[in-house]
């Protein structure tokens, strides 16, 4: 089981930015796909965006895209969302996830992964 530990989140301005980061321990990080998603107060979490284990692919919302941007350093067992040009429907609870099995590619359905953080809020005013 891998634990998770996202930091980075607080309140910003529409069409301001935040860095996202999601800190792994206890297995092999990059043998895994991670992921980022969120979730509204009144709405289901949702997807934002995948990062296959070796990093060579990412996949995003079309909420997201090319706004939003997913990555890792697979030496620090670090995620991070890096989120430009945020709006006001960005604002959520954001959670880090790992995916349930090993060297897989572009998953993003939420029983796809098995580990998950304690979620961080992100706040974006009008």
């Amino acid at each position: 089981q891998v634990q998770l530990l996202e930091s980075g989140g607080g309140l910003v301005q529409a069409g301001g930015s935040l860095r996202l980061s999601c800190a792994a321990s206890g297995r092999a990080f990059s043998s895994y796909d991670m992921g980022w998603f969120r979730q509204a107060p009144g709405k289901e979490r949702e997807w934002v965006a995948t990062i296959s284990w070796s990093g060579g692919a990412t996949y995003y919302a079309d909420s997201v895209k090319g706004r939003f941007t997913i990555s890792r350093d697979n030496a620090k067992n670090t995620v991070y969302l890096q989120m430009n040009s945020l709006k006001p429907e960005d604002t959520a609870v954001y959670y880090c996830a790992g995916d349930r099995q090993t060297f897989r590619t572009g998953v993003r359905g939420r029983d796809d992964f098995g580990s998950w953080g304690q979620g961080t809020q992100v706040t974006v005013s009008s």
